[in-house]
């Protein structure tokens, strides 16, 4: 029998010495192997555990039920969130009323690439938008993370380096394996139909796209937001408010000073 992966975590009420090796004690008698252990929020902390017998996990979570020196929060089959808290230390904060959208400030550089790669990885279509401020790291998150998820991305429309239009792929650029990035305000401003007709295209394709500045992109085609997987925000301080009005009065995307590459 194959073991499984469970993902425990608690809130402590009544700290003293002693505590952990307690519940360890408990998980070693079960034959319930701790994989990773880490505090994930202010009194609280997260395990990977896994067991062959599902029974196990029964037991124990009666017997927790019984002390009064913890609170079980969850006890349940890992989710992505739960890998990167105990991972990381923290919880990716979620939008309370949009479930699909993950907010992240610039200090959290390497949990944003860590959860984007772990997306990545994931088979088939999956269309992910990422707002954010000019020059606040989105695009160099997304080439981070598609090197960590061992992915080759190619730049649909971008202003990385210089302003890049594509409006046609070579043969061995039409693969499910490769990570496709398009920048919604370049492609809205500087684009000709032929590049719309490969976005199109691309977006049929089983493979994971990314598309920067969303709510722009979705107001000069047929997609909708709610095409969108997941959507991501990136700011600099958790109070920076993303709007567009900087962008149109600076013209920022209208041309560079290190020129454009249309192809």
């Amino acid at each position: 029998m194959d073991q499984r992966e469970w993902y425990f975590e608690y809130e402590i009420q009544k700290n003293r010495p002693g505590l952990l090796g307690d519940i360890s004690s408990l998980l070693g008698m079960l034959s319930i192997n701790i994989v990773t252990i880490n505090g994930v929020d202010e009194g609280r902390r997260g395990m990977l555990l896994k067991t062959k017998d599902g029974r196990n996990i029964q037991r124990f979570e009666s017997i927790l039920h019984t002390m009064d020196t913890i609170k079980v929060i969850k006890l349940r089959e890992p989710k992505l969130r739960d890998r990167l808290a105990v991972r990381h230390g923290r919880y990716i904060q979620r939008d309370a009323d949009d479930k699909k959208t993950f907010r992240f400030v610039r200090s959290e550089l390497g949990l944003l690439v860590d959860f984007m790669a772990e997306l990545f990885k994931q088979e088939g279509h999956k269309l992910i938008g990422i707002r954010g401020m000019p020059r606040v790291g989105k695009t160099e998150s997304v080439v981070a993370s598609s090197v960590c998820a061992n992915k080759r991305w190619l730049f649909v429309s971008s202003t990385l380096l210089k302003q890049t239009i594509r409006s046609q792929l070579i043969e061995d650029e039409y693969n499910s394996e490769n990570l496709f990035i398009l920048d919604g305000i370049v492609s809205t401003r500087r684009a000709n139909e032929r590049h719309w007709q490969l976005v199109r295209e691309i977006m049929r394709l089983n493979a994971v796209k990314v598309v920067e500045h969303p709510d722009v992109f979705i107001q000069n085609t047929e997609y909708t937001l709610d095409d969108f997987d997941y959507i991501i925000e990136l700011r600099n301080n958790p109070e920076e408010e993303i709007t567009y009005e900087v962008v149109e009065q600076n013209n920022e995307f209208e041309g560079s000073n290190f020129g454009s590459f249309d192809f």
